[in-house]
């Protein structure tokens, strides 16, 4: 995080059916108990498919997709060129290290809009589509030896309101305990 404990919102995109990748957008609005007003995972039932092909009543954990900046620089020293949206995140940050943020911590995005962090996005084998090895290249290995994902984390929306790139992102923390972020 920067100094001030702020960072900035890069992109956001959003995308009305599903695949990997979502276009860029000029603002997106988030709606409370929802989601991405006009992506394929709005909604209060989760709405990623093979989980609701599982269990279609579970509640959306998923509403958002909230991704970092700093993966892509990452990601370009491995020689991959990764652009937002790219990966199917709805907002892309820089400043803020998401991955370390526990589970119930707020993002705070632009004027109004709140996001609940509720989990870790587990690399899946469709960013194999976008380019071989990128799903390997989005695991790593903590000093524990326990898997690192970082292909951004996942949360409900609180908050609604409008987001745009410039915007900027505020990270309010739960009370402890502070339970790490586990895949959703």
């Amino acid at each position: 995080m920067h100094s001030d404990g702020t960072g900035v919102v890069v992109a956001v995109s959003r995308k009305r059916t599903h695949g990997v990748d979502k276009p860029n957008q000029l603002m997106i609005r988030l709606i409370a108990g929802l989601g991405v007003e006009g992506d394929a995972h709005c909604g209060e039932t989760v709405r990623h498919r093979s989980r609701r092909r599982f269990n279609p009543g579970l509640p959306n954990l998923r509403q958002a997709h909230l991704l970092h900046a700093e993966l892509f620089d990452e990601l370009a020293t491995q020689g991959f060129a990764i652009r937002p949206g790219l990966m199917g995140e709805n907002i892309t940050t820089r400043g803020v290290d998401l991955l370390s943020l526990p589970k119930g911590a707020l993002i705070h995005l632009g004027d109004t809009a709140i996001v609940e962090l509720t989990g870790l996005r587990n690399p899946c084998v469709q960013l194999e589509a976008l380019a071989p090895g990128l799903m390997q290249a989005c695991l790593g290995l903590g000093s524990d030896g326990a898997p690192v994902r970082k292909a951004g984390v996942m949360g409900i929306v609180v908050a609604g309101g409008e987001v745009q790139a410039g915007d900027p992102v505020r990270v309010e923390l739960p009370e402890p305990p502070h339970e790490a972020l586990r895949p959703v």
